[in-house]
Order: C-alpha cells, then structure tokens, then sequence
C-alpha cells in the first residue's frame, strides 16, 4: 500500500493518550481554542448519536441535501480503509495534501499534551470545515454522545437519535437507559430532535432528558412512522404523507433511517428540500460495507455463477437482529453461508443467535493486526452451541475457496461481524 505524510502523522498522533478510548471534552476544548475555535465558525450543523444507523442515515440526508443543490461535509467513523474516507468535503474524502496540513496543524498546537486520537483528528475535521466551508455539516459522534469529542458544538441546527441498543458498554453503562443517557447528551436546548424508534426504557430517558433541557422532540410512532408499502417508502409526519422510492441502501433497517432522514430533511426548511430532492438522495445514497454486494475482486472470481457476495460491518445484537430480518427471506430460496470475524469486545453469541437458523454455514476467521480479535475456533465453539454447522478459515479469502469448493450454488455468501474485517475486505475489493 502506499505510504502518505498523513499515515506517518497519524501514527505519531495515536502515542498522545495511553488509552484509545478517554470519554471526556476537556482535552478537545483545551485543543480547540488553541486553533481559534473552529467549532464556533462552522456553517450549520446536523449532528446524530445513537447505536446503529447513524452513517446510512446521514448518507441519505447528505445526497438529499445535495439533491436539492446544498454543498455538504460530513464527518464520519471509522473509515474502513484509509483514514481521510471520515473527513468527506462535498461527498468526497478529504485529499492528502489539506489532511495533513490540518493534521500538523492540530499536533503542533496540541504541543505534545495528552489527547486521544480521536479528539485530535475532530479538530483537524473541524478545521478542514471551515476552511472552504460548504453551506452543511453533518457530523456523526464517535462514542455515546454527552463526552464525544463532536458534542462541543453548543448549537446545531439540529440533532438526531437513530436506534439505541447495546454496544461498547464498558464505556457507556452497561443498561439501555445508561447508554440512552449518552447519546441524549448530544441535545440541546431549543434545538429541535428527531427522534427513530426506540425502547420504551431508551425512549424514557431520552424524553426526560428533553424536558430537563427543554429540548423539543419529534418521536417516532407519535410524530413520525416510515415503512414499507408496495415496494414504495411513506413517510409520514405533520399530517404530511410521502410516497417515495425505496432506499437504494439494502436491508429492512434502512427503511426507518430513510424515514429519519426524510423527517430532518423537512425539518430543514431553509434548506427547501422538496418531494422530489428527497426521493433523488434516496436513489443516490450510498454506504460501503452495509450490506454491499462485491461486484468485483478475488473473492468474487472464486465464487461460481449463480452465488452473491456481501459484506457488511454489523458487529452489535441489534445488527444481528437486522441481518437475520433482512436476509431471512432471501435464505429460504438460496443458502446463506457466513464468513465471520469479530472483536472479542463484542457480544459474539447475541450477534449469532438470531443469523444461526437462517444459516446454512459459518466459518469465523481472524481480523488481520487486530489484538482485540476474537479467537475463531472459540467463536466456531459458540456457533456450534448455537445449532450451526461452524468451522475456521484463515482469511476470507480461504473461507470463501471453502465455500466454493463445497457448496452447489445458487447461493449466498455474507462476510460480516466488525467493521475492521470489513476494511480489509475493501482493500482487495475497491
């Protein structure tokens, strides 16, 4: 892989802080306005927590914000393959030269203090913002919401909540309500939030929080719903009903983010995004490694005609549920074989449980340089527990010749369990 000045001064950044992972918004204040606060200079903000949904969400409002002629940047994580595919001016990532210009700038006004990485690279986002600023920012948090790095912006124009369920809880409590208190950090007062489905406990706390704040709500099932209807999407919201295209985003999931989406659409009413801008992101949108089908590389040339490669980043219970949902139907009339790998700071066995009757097979692999990797011959030991029919692979790549060697297509291949697993299946794949 080639090697860029932004990768040499990334590496330098990851040695500011003994811990990946440090909750807190002092270090990135402290850092910040040291670079003249840039935060505060932003054009106008969308910003969105919440467990799963957030960046097919906020894909579908930025290409409807492009739709309707808005330039838009948007910050994102993580990348799946290099660094600069988090920091997206007008659709695309941000090029080598002015990343590592804003990455010098940030360690150089940094002077060596303790920060995380991820605090130090959303300040250099932050600057790459308002240098050529485009008229939206969309911002997603890294980590819960309260302590992210992306909640020192005091006002957006307005904030989102996708689905909360449970994730990372070593870090944001280990009880839907706590990780719900989070992710309802990220409200502010008098800035209107929409709302998508939650849990009744989830939904509580993220209600109280509101009022504590006076913070006002457009919630799912009471002042928005989205689904499905004879292939079509309908939104509807403030007595308004939507007839619109189907995402082009794969899975049963993106039907309500599409739903979200569309409802902050509207809620942006300076922006004029209209009937037809909607329904033109929808069709545009896209997301890698959430639910992609691979159209081309080594492991699709394995495979025979008659087969489908996908692959997708899910790595939490939820995502598990989503998968099953979505691809259930489809393994009733084509075997669906897994390739799995995942991190051992995950829930192996609830991301397993509801995928273990739908599938035909699974073979768990290594995350290639990833120390929290979760041993595969211990995750093939769950799956077996579970009912499957489970073994190892070396890579994906050897999972799939298995599979190819075996198996009598038609049939469908997913690659799933971690986002990193996912990245280094695009490095070969594009």
């Amino acid at each position: 892989m080639t090697s860029f000045a932004s990768d040499l001064i990334l590496a330098r950044l990851h040695q500011l802080h003994p811990k990946s992972i440090d909750l807190s918004l002092g270090r990135v204040e402290r850092l910040l306005k040291a670079l003249g606060n840039p935060e505060q200079r932003l054009p106008p903000v969308v910003h969105i927590a919440g467990t799963n949904g957030k960046g097919s969400t906020l894909a579908m409002l930025a290409a409807m914000l492009q739709a309707a002629g808005w330039r838009v940047d948007r910050y994102i994580s993580p990348h799946l393959v290099r660094f600069n595919e988090r920091i997206l001016k007008r659709g695309a990532p941000l090029d080598e030269a002015r990343l590592a210009a804003c990455l010098e700038r940030c360690e150089a006004a940094n002077a060596g203090a303790p920060i995380t990485f991820f605090e130090i690279t959303t300040a250099a986002a932050f600057l790459a913002f308002v240098e050529d600023p485009a008229d939206w920012v969309l911002l997603e948090t890294g980590l819960g919401g309260r302590l992210d790095a992306t909640n020192v912006v005091a006002r957006p124009r307005l904030t989102l909540i996708s689905p909360v369920s449970m994730d990372h809880e070593s870090y944001l409590g280990d009880t839907l309500g706590k990780i719900a208190f989070e992710k309802a950090g990220i409200l502010k007062p008098g800035v209107m939030a929409v709302i998508g489905r939650q849990q009744p406990e989830a939904m509580a706390v993220i209600a109280a929080r509101a009022a504590e704040i006076g913070a006002p709500l457009l919630v799912h099932g009471r002042d928005w719903n989205a689904r499905e209807e004879d292939g079509r999407l309908v939104v509807e919201v403030r007595g308004r009903r939507l007839d619109l295209p189907r995402p082009a985003l794969a899975g049963v999931h993106q039907i309500e983010n599409a739903g979200l989406a569309t409802v902050a659409a509207l809620e942006l009413a300076e922006a004029g995004i209209d009937e037809a801008a909607i329904a033109e992101g929808l069709r545009r949108a896209q997301w890698p490694a959430r639910l992609q089908r691979l159209q081309h590389g080594p492991m699709v040339d394995l495979l025979p005609a008659g087969t489908r490669l996908w692959l997708d980043g899910g790595h939490n219970p939820a995502a598990g549920r989503v998968l099953a949902e979505t691809l259930s139907g489809e393994a009733r009339h084509r075997p669906l074989h897994l390739v799995v790998g995942m991190l051992s700071t995950k829930d192996l066995e609830q991301f397993l449980a509801p995928l273990a009757p739908i599938a035909a097979s699974m073979r768990f692999v290594p995350i290639p340089d990833e120390p929290l990797g979760r041993d595969p011959s211990a995750s093939a030991g769950t799956a077996k527990a579970l009912g499957a029919r489970a073994g190892v692979a070396a890579s994906p790549l050897d999972a799939v010749r298995a599979i190819a060697a075996e198996e009598r297509p038609p049939y469908d291949v997913l690659i799933c369990g971690s986002l990193y697993l996912a990245g280094t299946v695009l490095r070969s794949h594009g």
